[in-house]
């Protein structure tokens, strides 16, 4: 898995993973749960991770999507 974007904010998550679950790309969301260390604050950022074999489907995803500023740059 490679990570592709981070970011605390929940709505954005919600929409990429929609978006690359219906293009058929595996993903995950890590540190989801570190709320509960936080205090539910949502300072700490959420990663969001795609197969290796499909970053690269799934950069050229968000770039037509029009939200290539939110990748990890490597």
């Amino acid at each position: 898995m490679r990570e592709i974007v981070k970011t605390n904010n929940e709505v954005l998550l919600s929409f990429l993973q929609t978006l690359l679950d219906e293009a058929d790309i595996a993903n995950v969301v890590l540190d989801r749960n570190m709320s509960a260390l936080e205090g539910s604050v949502g300072m700490l950022p959420r990663r969001l991770l795609v197969a290796d074999d499909r970053y690269d489907q799934a950069c050229r995803l968000l770039r037509e999507a029009d939200l290539g500023q939110w990748i990890v740059k490597p």
